[in-house]
């Protein structure tokens, strides 16, 4: 394997620092004593750490993101399985076209989609109250409609890296067509799976350009919080959130880079 040379691990250093230090200034501004966003002028405070768990809007907001994040993975990453196993295994003439339409909610404009989906819960809304606007069940459906073409992306790729020959081979020994997704197609592509799994969940969680539209007071996600106290007040314990889900990254990064190299270390 070729090492980097000098030059270029000190320009990747410098811009992954570059990239990196505009998430650690706000570090600061999370201690400020002061009711607004400032820096902390010799004196620090934790009242806005204290404010996160004693105020219960951000723990329930941190709720709803959560419960809204797990269902909306599982529902964008179950049609995404199904449509990607589908288009593996019946190879139609138009995937191509087939494949485009998925995707369509990735390139479509943010702001288009989040209208289409307002007018389709605003009628939903006449017929129940489950999925609707302003309602759990309406945030999950948006969430999902906006997260599954990134799982058929993911899907997809994990399912080129598949030989067919197993498929034919299970097949051609008499296996049925659930057998043969349950058996060999599914423990091939796990990896690609949880990934689907993670990213959709990682999409959900930070969505705000979606929600905005399609909640208002019954349903508020950890974003939408943040983006009311911005919007209203400036709140300094939007540094503090900010902060703490910095740290909840850094852990989970550490803890995934340690466990490949220990998992690498041990294949060896």
């Amino acid at each position: 394997m070729v090492k980097p040379s000098t030059l270029t691990l000190t320009l990747a250093i410098l811009v992954a620092i570059f990239l990196v230090m505009p998430l650690f200034a706000v570090i600061p501004v999370s201690f400020t004593p002061k009711r607004f966003l400032s820096l902390p002028d010799g004196e620090w405070s934790l009242r806005h750490y204290r404010a996160l768990i004693e105020n219960p809007e951000w723990l329930q907001s941190a709720l709803t993101s959560i419960s809204i994040g797990v269902v909306s993975a599982l529902v964008a990453t179950g049609i995404a399985l199904l449509f990607c196993i589908g288009m593996w295994i019946s190879q139609p003439r138009y995937r191509g076209l087939l494949t485009g339409i998925a995707l369509l909610p990735m390139v479509a404009p943010p702001v288009v989609s989040a209208l289409t989906l307002y007018f389709f819960l605003i009628t939903l809304g006449k017929i129940n109250s489950v999925i609707a606007y302003d309602a759990w069940g309406g945030v999950v459906l948006s969430h999902a409609v906006m997260i599954a073409p990134y799982a058929v992306v993911i899907i997809t790729v994990a399912l080129s890296q598949v030989d067919r020959r197993i498929d034919l081979a299970a097949r051609g020994m008499g296996a049925t067509l659930t057998q043969r997704v349950v058996r060999v197609i599914l423990p091939n592509i796990k990896f690609g799976i949880a990934s689907a799994l993670l990213m959709t969940f990682i999409l959900s969680w930070e969505e705000i350009g979606v929600s905005l539209f399609v909640t208002s007071v019954n349903v508020v996600t950890l974003p939408r919080l943040m983006w009311m106290g911005l919007r209203d007040n400036i709140d300094p314990a939007i540094a503090a959130v900010s902060v703490v889900l910095i740290f909840l990254v850094v852990v989970v990064i550490v803890t995934k880079t340690l466990w490949g190299y220990r998992r690498s270390n041990g294949s060896v």
